[in-house]
């Protein structure tokens, strides 16, 4: 079988930016320009905000449903020296929300012990607020008020429970919104379409941000707190949890990164220096790739508390201890997922409409992984499912062609709770109804997907000449930093790049590194290059090839140099390639 055939994606290069556009914006790089324009930034203002990294919407945390009647409350929990707890989720976006708002109350007046964090257990129970948990909260901790934060939003049964036990809830969340609102005391979401706050993808952590500003603003006095100690949490949480970073989104992890890269984390230096990311380097990329996977990995295979302590922590021989033990569970994370993720592959059938796996032998901490690779590899929604004795409890990923979450809502009446995004959720199904869960889900993909031509696409924001990449185009697309979900690093295409040497790299030569050179008359400057997976090509790599990569920058032994980083490649035909 040829590489090329191996995971054969579709190409999709964006239209060019209208000439009208391009010349009253002939002032802008004009692949910035076309970079941009691809991510709907072409109001001129809207433009200039975004290079300067300057956000001009109203970001009044009032605006937010809801959020004067959980200030009010909050404040009559603060004069009457209230028990309040903070309940979150094991995720990175649940524990840096967790740790925040815990911080916040903290500093607005209410004593230590009268602040309680309480993030469920993955195993023992599962996602989100549950009856047991809110029982406990109750009697034990003697709260009369709980806030939960990144989570709650489709708990309808939940609070009303909390609700009959006198437990006062404030629910703030930021995932998709069930038939009907929770009976809490105030529900702060921003796809409430009663809210009138512009920004409507804020992650968990932001909507917790947001409350903290609140109470700031509401609370002058007592507020001891500063909002911007609080921006590296919202980073960490924004960036791991793949929220757009448009918007307010991009503001706040511009901020973030700002107070992240300043250290004053004990928790986060530490767990910087076991991921071997430089200090006051640290990036949106740092968070995706290195301190993003550590967070998630307590809560994956351990207990979240392990991340929230790191994070709240004040001692660093303690955070280096905590930081270690993170690096270690994330090195078990990635063992594991390599070896359910081939267990799984021998469950599914491939070309199903849905790719469905149930085992008791799954963990639960990483089914969510199993389930992305999945849908990465075949193309297709997949479902990864740990049963219980009684109850198995499912982690789905999806492409853009299929909304999980909507589906879920279709066979809501057999499960106990859902929830979560267009192409990501997750779900508690009892056992007895797992084979009617198992048909009507492959039944709702199957008419959805019918007649689709399910190929994996690679948008591509340009097309240039591979000579036009030097250190001048990577400076002027610097002002896009940072870089992630809805704006990712620009994708370019080039065509009749010639390939002057290749070899394979990797421990299992499962790499391709190859020397490149553009087709521009009179330009031969050479780039290095690195695929990774298709080391396949090496076997037959033919002289010229078409390029979909991004670029990147490779530092060895002091050294800084260019280097294409390919996603993609197929060869030049033949009647293309310039003699």
């Amino acid at each position: 079988m040829r590489p090329d055939s191996i995971r054969p994606n579709r190409w999709l290069v964006a239209p060019p930016a209208p000439a009208a556009i391009q010349t009253q914006l002939s002032h802008i790089n004009p692949v910035l320009l076309q970079v941009l324009y691809n991510r709907g930034i072409v109001d001129p203002a809207h433009l200039q905000a975004f290079v300067e990294h300057r956000y001009l919407e109203n970001s009044d945390p009032f605006l937010l449903a809801d959020m004067d009647k959980a200030v009010t409350r909050i404040r009559q929990a603060i004069e009457n020296e209230e028990t309040v707890v903070v309940y979150g989720d094991f995720d990175a976006d649940g524990v840096t929300s967790t740790v925040l708002l815990t911080e916040a109350l903290r500093g607005c007046g209410l004593d230590r012990d009268k602040v309680r964090p309480y993030i469920p257990d993955r195993v023992d129970e599962g996602y989100g607020l549950n009856v047991e948990a809110l029982s406990k909260i109750k009697e034990e901790f003697n709260a009369s008020l709980v806030i939960s934060v990144d989570c709650g939003i489709r708990s309808v049964a939940e609070v009303a429970h909390a609700r009959d036990i006198g437990l006062d809830m404030i629910v703030t969340d930021h995932h998709s919104l069930g038939r009907e609102l929770p009976p809490a005391l105030a529900v702060i979401n921003p796809k409430r379409p009663s809210s009138a706050y512009p920004e409507t993808m804020l992650a968990g952590v932001g909507i917790a941000y947001k409350l903290a500003q609140a109470l700031r603003q509401a609370l002058p006095a007592r507020s001891q707190f500063n909002e911007r100690d609080l921006l590296d949490l919202v980073a960490i949480g924004t960036v791991a949890d793949l929220a757009p970073l448009l918007g307010e989104n991009r503001q706040l992890v511009t901020d973030g990164l700002v107070v992240l890269n300043e250290a004053r984390r004990p928790g986060v230096a530490a767990l910087a220096e076991v991921a071997r990311l430089k200090p006051g380097q640290l990036s949106a990329e740092s968070i995706a790739f290195g301190l993003g996977p550590r967070i998630n990995a307590a809560g994956r295979l351990a207990h979240a508390y392990d991340a929230a302590r790191l994070l709240a922590i004040n001692n660093r021989p303690q955070a280096n201890q905590f930081a270690a033990k993170l690096n270690e569970l994330n090195q078990q994370r990635q063992r594991l997922t390599a070896e359910l993720t081939a267990k799984a592959e021998g469950l599914i059938q491939p070309d199903a409409p849905i790719l469905i796996a149930a085992d008791a032998g799954f963990v639960s901490g990483v089914v969510g992984l199993v389930a992305s690779r999945l849908a990465e590899v075949y193309y297709r929604p997949a479902i990864i499912m740990e049963m219980g004795e009684e109850e198995s409890r499912g982690s789905c990923r999806s492409i853009p062609e299929f909304h999980i979450t909507d589906a879920l809502d279709e066979v809501a009446d057999l499960l106990v709770r859902h929830g979560g995004h267009a192409q990501a959720a997750g779900f508690t199904v009892r056992n007895e109804n797992l084979d009617a869960f198992v048909a009507r889900m492959t039944a709702i993909a199957a008419s959805k997907l019918d007649g689709l031509d399910l190929y994996p696409t690679l948008t591509v924001d340009a097309e240039i000449d591979l000579d036009v990449v030097d250190w001048a185009l990577v400076e002027s697309l610097a002002p896009l930093e940072p870089t992630g979900y809805a704006n990712p690093t620009p994708v370019f295409m080039s065509r009749h790049v010639e390939v002057l040497s290749h070899r394979v790299v990797g421990q299992d030569g499962s790499h391709l590194q190859f020397k490149a050179v553009g087709s521009a008359a009179g330009g031969y400057r050479e780039l290095g290059a690195i695929a990774f997976r298709q080391g396949a090509w090496a076997a037959h790599m033919p002289q010229y090839v078409d390029l979909v990569y991004t670029v990147g920058v490779n530092e060895w032994n002091g050294r800084r140099s260019l280097q294409l980083m390919v996603q993609d490649m197929r060869a030049t035909e033949a009647e293309n390639i310039a003699v």
